[in-house]
């Protein structure tokens, strides 16, 4: 006899569920992936917050996740496998908080009419962004509307820069964190405490489609 199919999970409910409990720790949801990881379900959660996140976050957050998805029925019978951790410096920066929260760094812009701005964050508000361009550190504001992808430079050579503390033979360590548009992100510079650093923790409930979230 066949065994009975597992309802196919209902990933609006998942996503709502998990954005509560993640900004019930004062956090914000990144990334959100669902995919089958043996008999298991995997759920990589990314999350990030002012000033970074170090690993005690990352560990409030998962168990803040553990609790509610353990009171809900949204992951159905089955184990999964909660994986929480940071998003890496390469992700593209689509939100305000993202060009706020990279203030200092060294940033590429591809503009939507053409062409491209590599400039150093200055500032940032609802609006856009202020970038210092060129040797000179030209001011120059950029409108979001106006970027059609944007991600942080990753610097290896810069003196006194978060991104050569750590990286003495020039080799970084890479984590990817996929997101519902399957955007990849690696691990970053000591600026972030706990980029790429990763909370794991495993539930006995999970069930759903082998899909990432959207």
């Amino acid at each position: 006899m066949s065994t009975p199919a597992s309802p196919r999970l209902d990933r609006r409910k998942l996503r709502e569920l998990v954005e509560r409990a993640v900004e019930g720790t004062g956090a914000d949801l990144e990334d959100l992936v669902e995919q089958r990881a043996g008999a298991r379900r995997l759920l990589r959660i990314a999350v990030d917050r002012d000033g970074g996140v170090t690993s005690d976050d990352l560990a409030e957050v998962s168990h803040a996740l553990s609790a509610a998805l353990d009171t809900s029925d949204v992951m159905g019978e089955a184990p999964y496998v909660l994986e929480v951790t940071s998003p890496g410096v390469d992700r593209p920066l689509t939100l305000p908080r993202h060009w706020r929260r990279n203030t200092g760094r060294l940033v590429k812009a591809v503009l939507a009419e053409g062409g491209e701005v590599t400039g150093r964050v200055a500032a940032a508000d609802d609006d856009g962004v202020d970038l210092l361009v060129g040797e000179a550190g030209e001011p120059t504001r950029l409108a979001y509307a106006a970027v059609a992808r944007a991600k942080v430079q990753v610097e290896f050579n810069r003196a006194g820069s978060a991104d050569d503390g750590e990286d003495t033979e020039g080799g970084a360590d890479d984590g990817a964190d996929e997101d519902f548009a399957d955007e990849d992100g690696s691990a970053p510079d000591s600026a972030d405490a706990a980029r790429g650093a990763g909370f794991d923790d495993t539930s006995g409930r999970g069930a759903g489609a082998d899909e990432s979230l959207s």
